[in-house]
């Protein structure tokens, strides 16, 4: 059997989407930008693929909604574009981050920190969670933008956005998520809170990779980073990704129409695997499942590798991972696990299981077998565990 649980790195692009995208590579190949009947036949349906990507975060048509290339784009575009409108012209001199960030949004906050720029890392809790209060805390006069993901890439644990919205609109800060985990999983609205720019990326909901999103505020429009041509109302130049753009529309709309499903029953398959994952002894989950999207699980095995544990589950067919796929040849411990405070041991041992609406309870009962058998294979031959301590310094109990 093959068993797809990375569902967080990437998905199946739904064969519905596929249907909708696959006359626009050969039968309507017109570039939209051009004059003629073959570029006509593009317009109404990206249009409509348009309305459904505003309708499916509730943008209101006066605000933008651009396309770019994936959410790493999107994400490099507001931290840069902010560093270039506020840093570097002296108006500010400060971003705010969390510390568990997507690598596209540390990655740029470490490269404008190297411009002179001053970036603060919000810390986590032991529950994998931000405390609205430390955005509070530290902004200043000086603070251009704070930006803090939505939901984190590897534990599901979804962050008080709202509350931290409302702090930035009283301190008149900018406020951007990485939204990238939020869509398909739970609902987002962009107007039910205070959010200056939104991050989305289709190949996370069932959409094709290579085409993302980045929602702005009217009044808030950034400044491009790519220049040349004029489209997307000139914010971002480049020949519009027609397939993409229509596929991501798609997607979109069936992502928001499954949104019950998988807060109903992918939540309940998601938790019966994770008490059966918790009967094995010293085992841990970071975030409670209340604060989490309904289909991760972040769970170290103590006295396991996580990449040993990788390599049992792959030679039975079952993909996973320790964490994000763009740090995927990164073999270094989990920084969520560093960042609860987990001991070194326990912080190399984390395994992210990631499911989706096409998940089924047969290939959940096939992984919780493989697991177990693994677990016993793995401990056995372990030069740690029989010397581990139960438990660890960031306070989770062993199970």
């Amino acid at each position: 059997m093959r068993v797809y649980l990375d569902n967080n790195a990437t998905t199946i692009v739904d064969p519905h989407v596929k249907a909708e995208m696959d006359p626009f590579f050969v039968e309507k190949y017109g570039n939209p930008n051009s004059l003629h009947a073959f570029a006509g036949e593009t317009h109404g349906p990206l249009k409509t693929a348009m309305e459904k990507i505003y309708a499916g975060i509730h943008a209101p048509k006066e605000d933008s909604v651009v396309i770019t290339s994936c959410a790493t784009e999107s994400n490099n575009w507001v931290l840069k574009s902010v560093y270039f409108e506020y840093i570097l012209t002296g108006r500010k001199n400060h971003i705010i981050v969390s510390e568990v960030e997507h690598p596209s949004v540390i990655a740029t906050a470490k490269f404008i920190e190297s411009q002179g720029c001053r970036v603060t890392y919000l810390p986590i809790n032991s529950e994998g969670m931000i405390d609205p209060q430390s955005v509070r805390d530290n902004i200043t006069n000086k603070t251009a933008l704070v930006s803090v993901m939505w939901v984190n890439n590897e534990t599901g644990a979804i962050f008080p956005v709202q509350e931290i919205g409302a702090i930035c609109e009283e301190h008149k800060v900018l406020f951007h998520t990485d939204a990238v985990q939020a869509i398909g999983k739970i609902p987002v609205d962009v107007q039910s809170f205070n959010v200056d720019y939104l991050t989305f990326s289709a190949h996370k909901f069932h959409g094709p990779k290579g085409v993302g999103g980045l929602y702005m505020k009217k009044g808030k429009e950034l400044m491009p980073l790519l220049h040349g041509g004029a489209q997307m109302g000139g914010l971002r130049s480049g020949t519009l990704n027609v397939a993409g753009i229509i596929g991501m529309g798609k997607a979109m709309e069936q992502a928001v129409d499954a949104l019950d499903y998988e807060m109903t029953e992918i939540r309940e398959m998601r938790d019966q695997f994770e008490d059966q994952l918790l009967e094995i002894k010293d085992t841990f989950v970071i975030t409670p499942r209340a604060k989490r999207t309904p289909n991760t699980i972040l769970i170290s095995f103590r006295g396991i590798e996580g990449e040993a544990m990788l390599w049992d589950l792959n030679q039975a067919g079952i993909a996973a991972s320790t964490g994000s796929a763009c740090a995927s040849e990164d073999l270094e411990s989990n920084p969520v696990m560093e960042a609860i405070g987990a001991d070194a041991d326990l912080a190399h041992t984390a395994i992210r299981f990631s499911l989706s609406r096409y998940t089924t309870q047969d290939e959940m009962d096939y992984t919780i077998d493989i697991v177990r058998k693994a677990v016993e294979r793995l401990r056995a031959i372990s030069s740690s565990y029989a010397y581990a301590p139960a438990g660890h310094k960031s306070g989770l109990a062993a199970h």
